[in-house]
C-alpha cells in the first residue's frame, strides 16, 4: 500500500470530487467511504450527504442493506412481517489504504466488517475523465470478495418483503431542490423508445438512466454486460437518488471465496441534456 494522498479528484484542471475515506458518523449510519461533494465542471454540487430526510445517505458510493443480515446501508432494517426496525446490526466499510492515488483517480482497498467479523474485501477503482467543455465522467468499479470463510448472500428490502425497494449496490444521492428532477432512460436493453418518468424507469433494465435537475444532468450507465443486468433503483419525487439493484427479485448468493464485480459510469453535465445528448455522452464515456 502507498501512503494516503489528498483525496481530491480533478478533471480538466478543476476539482470535481472529494473522497472521504474515514467518516465518523453514528454507527447506525453504517460508516463507509464516499464521494462528496461531486460537482459539475462549472462547480455546481450534484451530491448530497446526510440529508434530513435520510441521514444515512452519503454522497456517491457503494452501500448494501443486507449482507447476511448485516446492514451496510444505514438506518432501519426492513424485517419481513414487521416492517422497518431499528436494529443493532450495522456494518462498517473500513478504508484499508490506496494502492494508487492520482489527481484523476485512485484504487482503494476496503474491508467490510460487522459484529467483529470480516465479511467482504473490496477493491474499488474510481476515475475522472473529461468528455466535453461542460461534461465529465465518473467511473466507479467495485469488486467484492467473500472472505468470511462461509457462504453468504446479499439482500434488499424487496427480497425481505417490501416491494419496489430493491436498493443496494452503487448509489448516488443527488441534492433535493424545489422541484423533483426529470427522469428518463434509454430503451430497455436493446431497441425501442426510452422510458420517461420515475415510475417507468424505476426497476427497468436499461443501458442508462438520467436525472436532470436545475442546471445539471446525471446519466448513470452500466459499463459491463453483467452490470446492465441489474435493474435500476430510481427515486425522484420523494428524494433524488439513483442506484443499482444487486438483489432485485431474489437474494444474491456469494459463495466462500467468490468475487463479483460491477462498474457504473456516471456522466456529470452542466445544463439539461435531452435523450440524444445523454446517449451520445454515455457512448463517449463508456468507450473512452
Amino acid at each position: 500500500m502507498i501512503p494516503e494522498s489528498p483525496t481530491v479528484l480533478r478533471c480538466a484542471g478543476r476539482t470535481v470530487a472529494r473522497y472521504t475515506t474515514r467518516p465518523a458518523p453514528a454507527p447506525a449510519r453504517s460508516p463507509r467511504p464516499y464521494l462528496h461533494p461531486v460537482t459539475t465542471l462549472a462547480g455546481r454540487p450534484v451530491t448530497e450527504t446526510a440529508p434530513e430526510d435520510h441521514p444515512h445517505h452519503l454522497g456517491a458510493g457503494v452501500a448494501i442493506p443486507d449482507v447476511a443480515g448485516h446492514n451496510f446501508w444505514g438506518g432501519r432494517t426492513f424485517v419481513r412481517d414487521r416492517g422497518p426496525v431499528a436494529l443493532d446490526n450495522h456494518g462498517v466499510q473500513r478504508h484499508d489504504g490506496f494502492k494508487l492515488c492520482d489527481p484523476d483517480g485512485f484504487v482503494a482497498e476496503l474491508t467490510w466488517t460487522a459484529g467483529g467479523e470480516r465479511l467482504l474485501r473490496e477493491h474499488r477503482t474510481v476515475a475522472a475523465t473529461a468528455l466535453t467543455e461542460t461534461a465529465w465522467a465518473l467511473d466507479l468499479a467495485f469488486s467484492l470478495t467473500n472472505v468470511s470463510g462461509r457462504d453468504l448472500s446479499l439482500g434488499s428490502p424487496a427480497t425481505n418483503g417490501r416491494p419496489g425497494a430493491a436498493y443496494g449496490g452503487f448509489f448516488w444521492r443527488a441534492p433535493k431542490e424545489a422541484a423533483a428532477p426529470v427522469v428518463f432512460g434509454a430503451g430497455v436493453v436493446g431497441d425501442g423508445p426510452g422510458p420517461d418518468g420515475e415510475e417507468a424507469v424505476h426497476g427497468a433494465r436499461a443501458d442508462w438512466v438520467a436525472l436532470a435537475g436545475e442546471g445539471w444532468t446525471l446519466v448513470f450507465a452500466g459499463a459491463t454486460a453483467r452490470t446492465r443486468e441489474d435493474p435500476w433503483f430510481v427515486r425522484a419525487a420523494e428524494y433524488p437518488g439513483v442506484g443499482s439493484s444487486l438483489a432485485h427479485d431474489e437474494r444474491l448468493p456469494v459463495a466462500a471465496g467468490e468475487t463479483f464485480v460491477r462498474r457504473v459510469v456516471t456522466v456529470v453535465a452542466d445544463g439539461r441534456l435531452d435523450r440524444n445528448g445523454a446517449a451520445a455522452l454515455v457512448r463517449k464515456a463508456v468507450t473512452s
